[in-house]
């Protein structure tokens, strides 16, 4: 006689996966309608609380996971914005993302954050992946131009804010920093301490913005009648500083101007290896006030950015566009840097 077998629920289990429970077995289990569950889900003040309670126990029971790529497809666009940093190793940026963070979290905004690592590569495919996503708008710390895939993004219905723009542009609006201004600071804080010959350490001069900073740094020069020279530097990291550095030194040089504050670390170290102290013998401020600038063996006279602030007006400025698309007007925001005098340019307390 055939002996039967009950095949267990459980059976097989490894070989297939669980169906996802949807909308509709949410409102099953709680006896209630579709569109009672998406009001909990979506306007919640909507329902009484009690049928709240119940839709959510039905959500827990269940493991509901609401599809947000579906609402998004239906909205055209989510409750996140993106954010494209250039480098997220430099405090700058750290500082930027965490004003628009604050600003985003306080629109009730959610924040998606990306690196690009100063390659267009990168930045032109967390663009194109942004708007897949469908993110209610981008802010952008942009490499140089073109931004042709930028505005292919705004094309297509997403706002776009550039944030440390090197230029305005009619498509986008801006956060700009009056770099021609960080110069100018840098360079009169040198002169004023007595510094007579200066060097601007342009690491990539090709740069909008190092080629401001130093029409900056020419204009205090000619105002005080001192001299200037410029080197050009490959990039704005330590070992630049400290390898282009060692050259510059062995000229009649008693104040350095660096578009960075690695770039014044490294002439710091070079002018270490060489005995030429600093601030005694050399003056020497760096630009962007990275967190490490207050910290090195040296501590770095720096021009600051206002990044936190950079931030948060980039985000008010993408909701401005985000809520009255027909009333927006594109417009660049300037705000200005100032200067933080530290032990490489004063004498007076060594």
């Amino acid at each position: 006689m055939a002996q039967s077998r009950t095949r267990s629920p459980l059976a097989g289990r490894d070989n297939f996966r669980a169906v996802a429970p949807r909308i509709q077995d949410v409102a099953r289990h709680a006896g209630v309608a579709i569109g009672t569950v998406s009001n909990v889900l979506n306007n919640p003040e909507k329902v009484t609380e009690q049928t709240r309670l119940k839709v959510e126990a039905a959500i827990a029971e269940l493991g509901f996971v609401r599809n947000s790529a579906a609402r998004a497809l239906a909205a055209r666009r989510t409750d996140t914005v993106g954010l494209i940093l250039i480098d997220i190793g430099n405090s700058l940026f750290v500082d930027i993302a965490r004003g628009a963070e604050s600003a985003a979290s306080q629109a009730q905004l959610r924040l998606l954050l990306a690196n690009s690592d100063s390659t267009r590569s990168k930045q032109d495919n967390y663009l194109e992946l942004f708007d897949q996503a469908r993110v209610a708008g981008v802010l952008l710390t942009p490499l140089e131009e073109p931004l042709d895939v930028a505005q292919a993004v705004v094309g297509h219905g997403r706002p776009v804010v550039l944030v440390i723009a090197s230029s305005a542009d009619p498509l986008m609006c801006c956060v700009m920093v009056n770099e021609e201004l960080g110069g100018y600071l840098a360079a009169s804080h040198l002169l004023q301490a007595g510094a007579q010959r200066l060097v601007f350490l342009a690491g990539f001069p090709e740069l909008r913005l190092i080629r401001r900073r130093l029409a900056g740094v020419e204009r205090a020069v000619a105002e005080a009648g001192a001299s200037l020279s410029v080197v050009d530097a490959p990039d704005l990291g330590i070992g630049t500083g400290r390898e282009v550095g060692r050259e510059l030194l062995s000229r009649s040089v008693d104040g350095v101007v660096c578009p960075s504050d690695l770039l014044a670390v490294g002439v710091i170290q070079a002018a270490t290896e060489l005995g030429i102290r600093v601030p005694d013998d050399l003056l020497v401020v760096g630009y962007d006030d990275n967190h490490f600038a207050s910290e090195s063996s040296v501590p770095v006279s720096t021009v600051s950015l206002p990044g936190y602030q950079m931030g948060e007006r980039a985000i008010e400025l993408l909701l401005e566009e985000i809520h009255s698309p027909a009333d927006h007007t594109h417009r660049a925001v300037m705000l200005d840097p100032h200067l933080i005098p530290r032990r490489s340019t004063l004498r007076s307390q060594l």
